[in-house]
């Protein structure tokens, strides 16, 4: 499996795209590609490497990881895949983007599948295992893939960080615990791919995150 990451938008949000070289199935995980640019950036890339978009998953809702969803459901016909308990977001997304001074780019689209902890997908041969996270939103999901021993955590866990609990449906304590419960219970040299910021490993999350000292 590869991994190419984009940082899009004025929230520097990482969109994530991984594919399986053999069969070129790829997915798009948290679409953040606002501006004609980064759509075209992230087509463009698509384009070049013969990928297959199969897949797009949404580690949660909030506006800059869904920006780029009606484009992706546009040009390539796939709907997202999330938490229903993240659903409410979307009825606010025009809210969400006047509250951060964005215009709205176009409508956001809706969820096409419910993603629920203790399932499974599969991009190619490559198995993703759901993990439901919390906290930072109602919804908010992890995504990991054991076989490439890296796990990406949305807006939960980051790099000597975690998580804003303030916005609707945000829970501090709920957040800690899934964190604690699900991600820290994985192997310690598990690559955390976040929303933000730089990777890291659950091993140094857990020797050094000060939320967890």
């Amino acid at each position: 499996m590869q991994i190419k990451t984009f940082v899009f938008n004025m929230f520097a949000e990482k969109t994530y795209l991984i594919w399986d070289e053999t069969s070129k199935h790829c997915a798009i995980i948290d679409a953040g590609c606002f501006y004609p640019d980064e759509q075209a950036k992230l087509s463009e890339f698509i384009k070049e490497h013969s990928l297959i978009p199969t897949h797009l998953l949404n580690t949660h809702l909030h506006l800059d990881h869904i920006f780029g969803n009606a484009y992706v459901h546009k040009t390539y016909g796939l709907l997202p895949q999330a938490s229903r308990a993240d659903e409410f977001l979307l009825d606010s997304f025009g809210e969400q983007c006047h509250m951060f001074g964005f215009p709205t780019n176009e409508p956001t689209v809706r969820i096409g599948t419910y993603l629920e902890e203790g399932q499974q997908i599969k991009i190619g041969e490559t198995e993703i295992e759901i993990l439901h996270i919390p906290g930072h939103s109602p919804g908010s999901l992890a995504f990991y893939i054991p076989s490439q021993g890296c796990v990406f955590s949305g807006d939960a866990l980051f790099c000597g960080s975690m998580g804003r609990t303030d916005l609707p449906g945000g829970n501090y304590e709920e957040l800690l615990h899934s964190i604690r419960t699900k991600l820290f219970t994985l192997p310690p040299d598990t690559i955390v791919y976040a929303g933000h910021d730089v990777e890291t490993t659950i091993g140094k999350e857990l020797r050094t995150n000060p939320f967890f000292q």
